[in-house]
């Protein structure tokens, strides 16, 4: 199993001081986590694309080449890249091309976008939600796969004997996923093309996660991709470590109070949702126990410097996690 982290480049004021980090602290202390990600020992690293404030990740693709610069081994990934109010050749392009600067450590996952205001920026509508994301991800695929496309659809202007340049490298695209949180459309669009899904798990019960992979894995054999426990699973996670539980619970209660998770308590968030807190060994319990309601998956990324944790606390974090939790997982990963 890939274990890594991802950021959504979120400027949130930090509960204690008040101060919101400027656009360029917050983007230079991205690449700098980044790289802490690959010392540490992480497989994945994956950048958020948000186009209204308090973020200032709207442009993924640079940002993660400049991270390709400064790194030799970590895979690069979205958290997510905007199928929906995207243009399916600018996405060729750039991901091609960024495939190549990051000598094919690039995967991506694709969209639909949770904040209805960012259709209208594009020219949107978000009631076209699900049928913008299958038609652009049809010409992606075509653009990505093929040469001379001709494409006629409902929401771009017509493709005449085009070829998007560069190719991707060894003309093997980038492999993708595809992020949900409750649509089953979405998990029905990865599995008809056999793609990933990547399932957010972040603030819902497991119950409905199980229910979402499960309709995955089963839509996933029913279009001929294989048997359903080899449908291709990712999960997302929220992850606060530290040696002691109690300490950990402590320190995180002021940036999950600022954080918008609603008015549940904590600890009513780390009983019934994904949420982990607590010391190394309750981080590896709280994960393990994610396989008894998914089954086996190929991926786990922890949302790691939001809610205005301080990039001090976040390399603590990274260093802590890659000493003591990602042996373990890797470990129990390897059991059969």
């Amino acid at each position: 199993m890939q274990i890594g982290v991802y950021s959504i480049g979120d400027r949130t004021a930090d509960p204690h001081t008040g101060r919101r980090p400027t656009e360029r602290e917050k983007l230079q202390s991205v690449v700098r986590i980044a790289e802490h990600a690959e010392d540490a020992g992480f497989d994945v690293f994956a950048l958020g694309e948000h186009h209204l404030p308090p973020y200032a990740s709207s442009a993924p693709v640079p940002i993660l080449a400049y991270v390709a610069a400064r790194t030799r081994r970590i895979l690069l990934s979205t958290a997510a890249t905007l199928i929906t109010t995207g243009d399916p050749v600018r996405i060729a392009e750039d991901y091609a091309t960024l495939h190549h600067l990051a000598d094919g450590r690039l995967d991506l996952l694709l969209g639909r976008g949770a904040s209805g205001p960012v259709y209208p920026l594009f020219g949107r509508d978000l009631r076209d939600s699900y049928q913008l994301a299958a038609e652009n991800y049809a010409l992606l695929r075509r653009l990505w796969t093929e040469h001379d496309v001709d494409w006629t659809g409902e929401f771009r202007t017509p493709l005449r004997a085009f070829t998007a340049v560069p190719r991707p490298l060894d003309d093997a695209p980038p492999f993708v996923w595809h992020a949900a949180v409750a649509s089953e459309q979405t998990a029905d669009l990865a599995a008809r093309h056999g793609d990933g899904l990547f399932a957010m798990h972040l603030f819902w019960p497991w119950q409905h996660t199980a229910s979402l992979v499960g309709h995955y894995r089963q839509r996933f054999a029913e279009h001929g991709h294989g048997r359903p426990d080899q449908a291709i699973v990712g999960l997302g996670g929220q992850v606060f470590v530290r040696p002691r539980s109690q300490d950990a619970i402590e320190e995180f209660r002021p940036y999950f109070a600022g954080a918008g998770y609603g008015p549940s308590s904590l600890e009513e968030h780390m009983r019934q949702t994904p949420v982990a807190v607590g010391s190394p060994q309750q981080i590896v319990d709280k994960v393990l126990g994610f396989r008894d309601y998914v089954g086996d998956y190929q991926r786990q990324l922890f949302l790691i410097d939001h809610a205005g944790l301080p990039e001090k606390t976040v390399l603590e974090q990274l260093d802590l996690l890659g000493a003591e939790v990602l042996p373990v997982l890797r470990r129990a990963a390897r059991v059969p």
